[in-house]
C-alpha cells in the first residue's frame, strides 16, 4: 500500500483537499484528530502536557483549554518544541497502526493529511508527498476569517515550515488560491494518477 502524505501550511487548503480525496474513496487519517485524541482527559500525554505546562492549561471544567496551550507555545519555539516531543511520537505511532490496518484492508493507497509533516520527521514512513498551497495573503485573509488576529496568525503561520520549502519535496502539488472547481479538477488527477 502506498501512503501518502498531505501537507501545506495552516490554512492553505489541505483539510479542502482531504474531503475531497474522501469523496474519491481514498482513506485520510487525520493527524489533527489523533493529536486531540491525545489531549483528552485521562491520556498520558495530557498528564505529561500538564506537568510541563501546568494546570493552567486546563479549564475550569478540568479539559484541555487548547487557547490557553496554544497561547504559550506559539509565543516561544522553545515551549512549541517541547510539546512536539510529547505529542509527534505518539502522532506517528498511531498514523503508523491505522496505515496497518488499511493495508489488512486491501488498500493500495492511503493518505495522512497533517499540517506539520514535515516538521514533524513523519516523511520517512510515506511513499509521496502531497502539498496543498494559496497564497499568503490568502492564508492571512482566512485566518481572520477564522477569529484569529493578525498577530496569532503570524505566529501560526511563523511556527511552520515555509511553504516553499515544503513544495519542493513535494511529489503532487494542489493549488488552491483558486476557485473550488479548479482544485476539485487538480484533485481528480491526482487520483485518477494515483489509480492508473
Amino acid at each position: 500500500m502506498r501512503k501518502i502524505g498531505l501537507t501545506g501550511g495552516i490554512a492553505s487548503g489541505k483539510s479542502t483537499v482531504a474531503a475531497m480525496l474522501r469523496e474519491l474513496g481514498f482513506a485520510v487519517i487525520f493527524a489533527d484528530e489523533i493529536s486531540r485524541g491525545l489531549l483528552r482527559s485521562g491520556e498520558e500525554a495530557l498528564h505529561e502536557t500538564i506537568r510541563e505546562f501546568g494546570p493552567e492549561i486546563l479549564g475550569p471544567d478540568g479539559m484541555l483549554d487548547r487557547k490557553k496551550l496554544a497561547a504559550i507555545v506559539f509565543s516561544v519555539q522553545s515551549k512549541l518544541d517541547k510539546l512536539n516531543a510529547i505529542i509527534h511520537p505518539r502522532v506517528e505511532a498511531e498514523m503508523l497502526r491505522q496505515f496497518g490496518e488499511l493495508e489488512r484492508e486491501g488498500r493500495s493507497v492511503a493518505f495522512v493529511e497533517a499540517a506539520l509533516l514535515v516538521e514533524a520527521g513523519y516523511m520517512q514512513d510515506l511513499d509521496g508527498l502531497v502539498v496543498a498551497w494559496c497564497r499568503p495573503e490568502q492564508q492571512m485573509e482566512r485566518l481572520i476569517g477564522r477569529g484569529m488576529t493578525e498577530k496569532e496568525a503570524q505566529a501560526r503561520i511563523g511556527a511552520q515550515m515555509p511553504v516553499e520549502e515544503k513544495l519542493k519535496l513535494a511529489t503532487y502539488r494542489i493549488d488552491c488560491s483558486g476557485s473550488m472547481e479548479e482544485t476539485r479538477r487538480q484533485v481528480g488527477e491526482l487520483a485518477e494518477r494515483l489509480r492508473a
